[in-house]
C-alpha cells in the first residue's frame, strides 16, 4: 500500500481561464513540501504554466462526451454537467488506487460545481477544500453529504492580486495541513456505531449511548434532519460502521410528505445494502417536520399541529401514512442479508407521542406497528416492547437487540 507520505494533493479546475490562478497555487502547495497530482476540467483549453497531469479531454470522454463536441456544441451548462461527472470518475479512480491524501479546487460558478461534484467521490478520510466565489451562498445541494470545506475567495478567481493571492495562500496552507491529520483511530475500541436522534428521542439515544461505551463501543449518533440522515448513509456506505442503532427514522416521515427534514429515498438503504447489522425502531415516524407556521403547505394547514420552536412545525401522521410508512420501512429493511431486528415502542414512539402528550395516538401507531409486522419478512425480528422509546428499559432492549444482531453477523462470517 502506498505510504501516506507518497500520496499527492490533487488541484482540480479549469485551467484554460484560470491558470495563472491554479499555477500559484500549485507553487504554494508544492512550496510547503506536497507533491501534486493536477487535472485540468477546462472546456477550451489548458495551461502553459505547470505541467497537466489530467487534461480535459479525458475529463469529457469520462464524462461520455468527447472535448470536441463540447466546444462546438457551445452549451455551457451542459458542458459543466458532463465535465463534473467525468471528474468524479476520474477522482473515484484515484481515491481506489490510493494515490490522493487531499483535494482543492478553486472557481466560480462552473468551476465550484464542477470540483464539488468531483469531491463526491472522496471519503472522509481525505480532506476536501474548495476556495469558491460562492462560498457564501446556500450549496447544500452541491455539498451533499460531504465534509468539504468551503473557503469564500472574496475576489472573483480571475487572475491574481494582492487580495487573491493572501487568500489561495492560506487555502495551499489549510489543505496541505489537514493532509497531515490522518484518520488513524487511536486507542481499541470494541466496534463502531451509528446512532440516529432528535430531540424527541434525546433520552433514548443518550441511554443507549452510555451502556454502548460502558461496553466499549465507540458511538456516532446523527442528527435526523435530512442532512444527518444522508451522511449516515454515506459513511455506512463508506463501511465506517460495525452497526447500526437506527432509532430515529423519522426522516421517512418528512420525505413521504415533503417536510423539511427528508433524507430522500435512499434513507435506510445503506445498512441493508452493505450487509451491516442494525435494530431498528420507528422513532418519530408520528411527526413530519415543517418550518414556521406559514410554511406548512396548505393542504396540511388543519391537520393536526405542534409549534415545537418557534421556527419549527410539526404534523401528526394519520393512519394512512403511517401504513404506507410501514410498508416502505419494511421493504427496505427486507433487503438485507445481514440479521436485522425492529423494536416496536408500544407505549409511543416520540417524546410527544406519550400519554398526556400532544400527539399521543396509539391508534395510529397500532397501524403502524402491524404493517411493519405484516410486511417484513420472517427472517427479521420485530418485537414489541410494553414501553415508551424514551424510558431507561427500552434502551437497555435496543442495546441487546443489537449485541445480539452483532453476534449473529460474526456467526455468519465465521462459517464463510
Amino acid at each position: 500500500m502506498m505510504s501516506h507520505n507518497n500520496k499527492c494533493v490533487l488541484i482540480l479546475g479549469c485551467f484554460d481561464t484560470k491558470g495563472e490562478d491554479f499555477s500559484f497555487l500549485r507553487n504554494c502547495i508544492t512550496g510547503l513540501g506536497e507533491k501534486v497530482i493536477t487535472m485540468n476540467t477546462g472546456v477550451m483549453g489548458t495551461t502553459k504554466d505547470f505541467p497537466v497531469d489530467i487534461e480535459s479531454d479525458q475529463v469529457a470522454l469520462e464524462g461520455g462526451y468527447a472535448i470536441t463536441a463540447l466546444r462546438k456544441g457551445g452549451d455551457r451548462g451542459h458542458a459543466v454537467d458532463v465535465m463534473g461527472r467525468g471528474a468524479a470518475k476520474l477522482v473515484a479512480g484515484l481515491v481506489s488506487a490510493n494515490k490522493i491524501k487531499a483535494a482543492i479546487g478553486m472557481g466560480g460558478g462552473g468551476g465550484t460545481y464542477i470540483a464539488l461534484s468531483a469531491m463526491q467521490e472522496i471519503p472522509l478520510s481525505i480532506p476536501k477544500l474548495c476556495l469558491s466565489t460562492l462560498a457564501a451562498k446556500d450549496l447544500s445541494r452541491q455539498m451533499g453529504s460531504k465534509d468539504i470545506v468551503l473557503m469564500p475567495s472574496i475576489v472573483d478567481v480571475a487572475g491574481l492580486n494582492n487580495i487573491s493571492k493572501l487568500l489561495i495562500r492560506r487555502a495551499a496552507a489549510a489543505i496541505c495541513a489537514m493532509a497531515k491529520i490522518t484518520g488513524e483511530k487511536t486507542g481499541t475500541v470494541a466496534g463502531t456505531i451509528a446512532i440516529s436522534m432528535f430531540g424527541n428521542t434525546s433520552a433514548c439515544v443518550d441511554q443507549c449511548s452510555e451502556l454502548l461505551r460502558k461496553q466499549g463501543y465507540e458511538v456516532l449518533a446523527f442528527h435526523a434532519n435530512g442532512v444527518g440522515g444522508k451522511t449516515m448513509e454515506s459513511l455506512i456506505r463508506e463501511k465506517c460502521f460495525d452497526a447500526i442503532l437506527d432509532i430515529t427514522t423519522t426522516e421517512l416521515a418528512d420525505d413521504l410528505c415533503g417536510g423539511i427534514c427528508s433524507a430522500g429515498p435512499d434513507r435506510l438503504n445503506a445498512a441493508a445494502e452493505m450487509g451491516i447489522p442494525q435494530v431498528v425502531v420507528p422513532g418519530c415516524l408520528d411527526m413530519v417536520n415543517f418550518a414556521q407556521p406559514d410554511t406548512v403547505p396548505a393542504q396540511y394547514q388543519l391537520r393536526e399541529l405542534y409549534n415545537w420552536a418557534p421556527d419549527v412545525t410539526l404534523m401528526r401522521t394519520n393512519k394512512e401514512e403511517n401504513k404506507i410508512l410501514g410498508e416502505r420501512l419494511a421493504q427496505k429493511i427486507n433487503r438485507s442479508e445481514a440479521p436485522v431486528t425492529v423494536v416496536l415502542p408500544a407505549k409511543g414512539i416520540s417524546q410527544v407521542d406519550a400519554e398526556g402528550g400532544v400527539f399521543y395516538s396509539p391508534e395510529i401507531n397500532r397501524v403502524l406497528f402491524d404493517t411493519i409486522k405484516k410486511n417484513t419478512k420472517a427472517t427479521i425480528a420485530v418485537i414489541e416492547a410494553d414501553a415508551h422509546i424514551n424510558d431507561p428499559q427500552f434502551s437497555a432492549m435496543l442495546v441487546s437487540a443489537l449485541l445480539q444482531v452483532m453476534k449473529k453477523r460474526q456467526e455468519q462470517f465465521n462459517t464463510v
